[in-house]
């Protein structure tokens, strides 16, 4: 569905990502782990648009994205949630939404994707009035998903959801992205939590200032010494 092949982005002349490569498969959870400043939000701003690569190429179902608006992007299929949400704040819930279909041309279509978005997260229809920004900060998470999902993407880039979330909501917010992925939905995870995002995935990837160190199946990496001490506090 996926694949990215020898990814490498500067910021001026520090290089950020050092010829990273991966690939997700259709239906699957990829996750990316690393500290801070391993270069995960890079990658994703990369796939996105927001940050042209330096080097190396990305394919999206035979696509290449390299030199691609991120609006341009978003209409292959692609949805990106950023670290922190992004919400509009003076928004309510509702408008925000709506905002998240603002490529979508049929009316009928995008009220279908509402109805079916408040099915899983029901309390974004009690608070559709309220202004985004005097939500709990879970709430605003389900909302900055919610809005992705008004796309219809096929794949759902997700950077640091857990952030600054109590452990209920964590969890809560783990039961969401298996459910999205129950959507037929792709979802590239990007998590500091990386309990939390190699029990969610199927595979993943572990990052080191800009360099990919470590890949393998999501399970085997929970049992890998280096990553309990590492990543796991274990």
């Amino acid at each position: 569905m996926l694949e990215v092949q020898d990814l490498r982005v500067h910021y001026g002349t520090v290089e950020a990502v050092k010829g990273v490569s991966f690939h997700i498969s259709a239906g699957a959870i990829v996750s990316l782990i690393g500290a801070n400043g391993a270069g995960k939000s890079t990658i994703l701003r990369a796939l996105t648009g927001l940050v042209q690569p330096s080097g190396g190429e990305v394919r999206f179902e035979n696509t290449s994205l390299v030199g691609l608006a991120p609006h341009q992007i978003v209409r292959l299929g692609i949805a990106h949630v950023p670290e922190g949400r992004r919400l509009f704040p003076k928004m309510t819930v509702l408008e925000n939404l709506k905002m998240g279909a603002y490529l979508q041309t049929n009316k009928a279509g995008v009220a279908s994707t509402l109805e079916m978005i408040y099915t899983h997260f029901p309390i974004l229809k009690e608070r559709g009035r309220q202004r985004a920004g005097s939500l709990s900060g879970g709430e605003q998470q389900m909302l900055a998903m919610a809005r992705a999902l008004m796309n219809r993407p096929r794949l759902l880039l997700l950077d640091e959801p857990s952030m600054g979330l109590s452990p209920i909501m964590t969890a809560e917010i783990g039961k969401i992205i298996r459910q999205i992925n129950a959507l037929d939905v792709s979802i590239i995870l990007v998590e500091q939590n990386a309990m939390l995002a190699l029990t969610l995935a199927q595979y993943g990837y572990v990052l080191e200032t800009g360099t990919l160190v470590m890949h393998g199946k999501a399970q085997e990496l929970l049992q890998d010494e280096g990553v309990k001490k590492a990543y796991l506090g274990i």
